[in-house]
């Protein structure tokens, strides 16, 4: 009981102090924070509301051929809008979303600092004092364009945390901003993998689980798949090969595709397809623990379509076999895709996607493979001729 009672006091207390500061800095911007310290640097933790956003935050990308105009590097085109578009997207659909925390720097003599206590403090900064962007520009960017926008309702509610540097500097804040950028790019099989489960992501995880030919066999973190660990393809191939089955464009990221009946059709489709093919049925039929390395080895040497560009031929073929008002891949047509030799050998990929090196490091595998888009075309073409689609 005593304990209850020191609390409730301690907690009236607390609360008639905060209102007092609050009271003394109301023509001011005032935020709840925590003070730490890292890299022998001195920090602030504040969250601040979608509202003071605009007027708070300023970036100062550098301009021209000068890096020393900015604090930051120069703003990537389309980058900010890409970051606008995810969270209208989710926010619209009424989905979580987040935007990472934003790193700023400010002068320590622009803001005052009241320390309540372990690392607690009020933070005020005045009216005119602005926060220089260290890392997050195009975060910022995106979020005040939206803010300002018609669509600024969805995120009015929102907060937004910010680490806050106390640092005047400006070598050291271009020091700062360069240190921060130096993290690995994520592989996009990795990012894919951990992707919202809907569009191409889902219909992409639900083919790796149920078609014998992509199952255990796919790499679904790093970049490139090991022989070694007798993995053929990646997730990210299986996703561009989706979104060229459906659309035509391996880019495309089917937002408006339901992933359980398309994938459905698309499963039966593959299935078919893999244990007629003659190329592919050992592999289709063969679990990967009884696969050996030199057999996945050999595939992925001899066959295109144990590699991404004949994915990819592949997935622009089944385009036009597909019937998106029914759901349904012409059945005639992928018996007919089944019956072609998929091999690097066969002169129909000859001068697109396979070209004779004229001085190959090994003389027995004198083919090397071309990804551009007009050779995966070309190739597209040249089946189509063949089978004398329509």
């Amino acid at each position: 009981m005593v304990l209850i009672l020191f609390h409730q006091k301690f907690k009236r207390s607390l609360i008639l102090s905060l209102n007092h500061f609050f009271s003394k800095y109301h023509r001011e911007r005032c935020y709840p924070g925590l003070l730490f310290k890292q890299g022998k640097r001195t920090m602030l933790q504040i969250n601040i509301p979608a509202s003071d956003f605009s007027g708070l935050l300023q970036a100062k990308p550098s301009t021209g051929n000068d890096p020393d105009s900015g604090k930051n590097r120069p703003e990537v085109k389309g980058h900010a809008e890409e970051i606008k578009q995810y969270v209208v997207e989710r926010a619209k659909k009424d989905k979580p979303w987040i935007v990472g925390t934003l790193t700023a720097n400010v002068n320590p003599k622009d803001i005052t600092i009241i320390e309540l206590g372990r690392g607690i403090c009020l933070v005020v900064i005045r009216r005119g004092v602005k926060l220089d962007i260290t890392d997050g520009q195009h975060r910022k960017r995106a979020i005040h364009e939206l803010i300002e926008s018609a669509e600024g309702s969805l995120i009015s509610d929102d907060d937004f945390p910010i680490t806050l540097v106390l640092e005047g500097d400006f070598r050291q804040c271009q020091t700062d901003f360069k240190d921060m950028a130096q993290t690995r790019q994520l592989d996009k099989s990795l990012l894919l993998s951990f992707g919202e489960f809907s569009g191409r992501v889902g219909i992409t995880k639900e083919l790796i689980q149920r078609v014998p030919m992509f199952q255990d066999k796919t790499e679904k973190i790093k970049s490139s798949p090991a022989t070694k660990q007798k993995l053929i393809y990646t997730t990210n191939f299986i996703a561009r090969f989706v979104s060229c089955v459906f659309t035509n464009d391996p880019n495309h990221q089917l937002r408006d595709y339901d992933v359980y009946t398309t994938s459905d059709a698309l499963v039966i489709c593959l299935n078919k397809f893999f244990s007629q093919c003659s190329n592919t049925e050992y592999i289709f039929d063969t679990s990967v623990e009884d696969l050996t390395e030199a057999e996945v080895a050999a595939f992925k040497d001899d066959c295109i379509l144990g590699v991404s560009v004949g994915l990819e031929v592949l997935g622009r073929l089944l385009y036009y076999t597909y019937s998106k008002t029914d759901n349904y891949f012409n059945e005639e047509k992928i018996l007919q895709l089944s019956q072609i030799d998929w091999s690097r050998e066969n002169s129909l990929w000859k001068d697109n996607i396979v070209r004779i090196d004229p001085k190959p490091k090994n003389p027995d595998k004198p083919y090397k493979l071309s990804t551009a888009a007009n050779a995966v075309n070309d190739a597209v073409k040249m089946v189509i001729m063949q089978l004398e689609w329509r």
